[in-house]
Parts: structure tokens; C-alpha cells; sequence
């Protein structure tokens, strides 16, 4: 049995959970609500992503339909410069580039829809 406690709306939980064997659903059973809501826990930070050490991904913030690819595999890029135009909610949205470096791929073409947090350039 593993003991956690959540925080829903600014009420916290303590909440138990037990551990059953490989393949079944572990069931949660809530318990009453703690008097004081704990302190959120530090967000950790993200990891590198997989492929060349230093790579640097550059992710879609929001869903929304690829308008134009600025760049290519090979291209150097400075700190600011575009990336790619994203449609999201009727306005474009230009992603740059987060640092000075080399594109390594371009993983979206023009006209694909993507979702938040899909990974739309990489560069090292």
C-alpha cells in the first residue's frame, strides 16, 4: 500500500493506493480531505531529448497546422530566428529558435496538423 497526498482545486487529499499483481488496475480509495493544502512539489526539469548529446528540441507550445517551414536540416540558426509558423486559434504564431545552433532535422512539412508538446525541430 503506497500513501500520497493530492491536491485538487486547492483541497488537499490523502489518498492510498494498493499495489496489485501485473496486468490488474490499481484502485485508489480517497480519504477525507486534509485540513491544510500541502506545498506544491518544484516541477522537475526535462531531460535532454534521445539523439545527439546536445540536441535541443524544439516543441510545438500549443496544437494547431504547420503554415510554413523556414529552415532545413544543415541550416545554421541564431538565438530568435524562425523556425517555423504555426496556425493555432485563427493567428500564426512563429516559433524561433531558442539558441545559436545547427538544425539536425526538421520533423514537420507544410500543411501537418501537431499537437502540443510534438516535437517540431531539433538542432544542436
Amino acid at each position: 500500500m503506497k500513501y500520497y497526498n493530492i491536491t485538487v482545486n486547492g483541497v488537499a487529499y490523502s489518498v492510498s493506493v494498493e499495489e496489485t499483481a501485473a496486468g490488474a488496475a490499481p484502485v485508489a480509495a480517497p480519504a477525507a480531505p486534509v485540513a491544510a493544502p500541502a506545498a506544491p512539489a518544484a516541477a522537475p526539469k526535462a531531460a535532454a531529448p534521445a539523439g545527439a548529446a546536445g540536441a535541443v528540441a524544439v516543441k510545438a507550445p500549443m496544437p494547431g497546422n504547420i503554415l510554413d517551414v523556414k529552415v532545413a536540416a544543415g541550416a545554421s540558426v541564431k538565438a530568435g530566428d524562425v523556425l517555423v509558423i504555426l496556425e493555432a486559434m485563427k493567428m500564426e504564431n512563429e516559433i524561433v529558435a531558442p539558441q545559436d545552433g545547427t538544425v539536425a532535422s526538421v520533423n514537420v512539412n507544410k500543411g501537418d496538423t501537431v499537437n502540443s508538446g510534438d516535437v517540431l525541430v531539433s538542432m544542436n
